[in-house]
C-alpha cells in the first residue's frame, strides 16, 4: 500500500477513514510510490501530529457502517460495496451470467443500471461506488476554513445529501454491513452479493481473518479455536474470539475451546463454497475436538 510509505514520508497521517491526510491538502491527494536504488542521505521523517479532527463525519456518511466512531475498520465491509466493479465484484457479476439461465433471469439478478455501470467501468476504468469519507472530510488547510466558519452548512449541503441519497448499497449476505445499512439508511436498497474476498491458500486465510471478521456477528462468544492443517500445506494456528474482536497466532497458544483438523485442499475448497462441510466431515477430511456449535459460531463471524 502507498499509504503507509507516504506516513513514513512525512506526507500526511493517517485518519480514522484510513485515509492519509496531508497538512495542507487534506485527503484530496494521489498516492504513488517510486523505488530507487540510490542511498537516501537524508530521510523524510512522520509528521509530528495528525490533522485528523477525529470529528467522526466520515462515520456518518459511509453507507456501509465500515468505520467505527471506536476506530474499528470493516475492511470486507468497504470491499465489498466500494470497490464493486473492481475485480472482486466483476468477480461476482461474472459469476451471475454464468448462473443465468437466460436473459431474462439475468435482468432478475442484475438491473439494466447495474449492467450499465459496469460496462462503463470496462470500458473506462473502475469506479469507487461512494468515497464518501473522502468528500465530507475536512481535515487539511486548504478545505477546513469552511467547516470551521459554518459547520452546519458543511452537515447540510455535503454530509446530509448522501445520507439521503438513494442507492443500491452490496453487502454480503448476514453481514454486520447488512444490519448496518438497514438500520441507519432505510432509504437505500440492500443487494446481496458473493464474498470476493475467498482464500486460495491456508496462508491467506489465517492472514485474512482479521479483514473479513464482523464484530457484530460474534457477539456473545468467546472460544479459542486451534487448527491443524495436513496435506499440501501444513500449519498450526490459534484463533481467539472475544469480546467481538479476533486474534490470530501461529502455532496452538492456549486451550482450545474447539480443535478442527482439516486437510489444507478441502478446508479452502470449503470456504470457497467448492466443497461441502457435511461431506467433509462425514469422510473426516474435517475433524473437530469440541462441540460442533462452536464451528457453526466461529462461520457467523465470516460470512459468505
Amino acid at each position: 500500500s502507498h499509504k503507509p510509505v507516504a506516513v513514513a514520508a512525512g506526507l500526511g497521517m493517517m485518519g480514522i477513514h484510513r485515509n492519509v491526510i496531508h497538512e495542507k491538502f487534506g485527503n484530496f491527494i494521489l498516492l504513488g510510490t517510486i523505488l530507487l536504488d540510490a542511498e537516501v542521505s537524508d530521510p523524510s521523517q512522520p509528521i509530528d501530529y495528525n490533522p485528523c479532527l477525529e470529528c467522526k463525519l466520515c462515520v456518518a456518511a459511509c453507507p456501509v457502517g465500515a468505520i467505527s466512531p471506536e476506530g474499528h475498520f470493516n475492511f470486507s465491509a468497504c470491499y465489498t460495496h466500494n470497490y464493486r466493479e473492481f475485480m472482486g465484484g466483476f468477480t461476482d457479476w461474472v459469476e451471475q451470467v454464468a448462473d443465468s439461465r437466460n436473459a431474462r433471469d439475468y435482468r432478475s439478478r442484475v438491473s439494466d443500471a447495474e449492467s450499465a455501470s459496469m460496462w462503463q467501468s470496462l470500458s473506462y476504468g473502475a469506479n469507487y461506488k461512494s468515497a464518501y469519507c473522502l468528500a465530507v472530510c475536512p481535515a487539511g488547510e486548504d478545505v477546513i476554513g469552511p467547516f470551521l466558519a459554518d459547520r452546519k452548512t458543511h452537515l447540510n449541503e455535503i454530509v446530509r445529501p448522501l445520507q439521503e441519497k438513494e442507492e443500491t448499497i452490496y453487502v454480503t449476505n448476514n453481514s454486520d454491513a447488512e444490519v448496518s445499512v438497514a438500520k441507519r439508511f432505510p432509504n437505500k436498497k440492500i443487494k446481496h452479493v458473493g464474498n470476493s474476498l475467498r482464500p486460495k491458500t491456508v496462508e491467506v486465510f489465517l492472514n485474512g481473518m482479521p479483514h473479513v471478521f464482523q464484530p457484530g456477528k460474534s457477539a456473545g462468544l468467546s472460544a479459542t479455536f486451534h487448527f491443524t492443517f495436513t496435506g499440501s500445506e501444513q500449519r498450526q494456528a490459534t484463533v481467539v474470539i472475544q469480546e467481538q474482536k479476533i486474534s490470530v497466532t501461529e502455532g496452538h497458544v492456549g486451550e482450545p475451546s474447539l480443535h478442527i483438523t482439516a486437510d489444507s485442499e478441502t478446508w479452502i475448497g470449503f470456504l470457497r463454497k467448492e466443497k461441502n462441510v457435511v461431506w467433509a466431515l462425514l469422510r473426516r477430511t474435517i475433524r473437530l475436538d469440541g462441540p460442533l456449535r462452536l464451528l457453526v459460531a466461529f462461520g457467523k463471524c465470516f460470512p459468505q
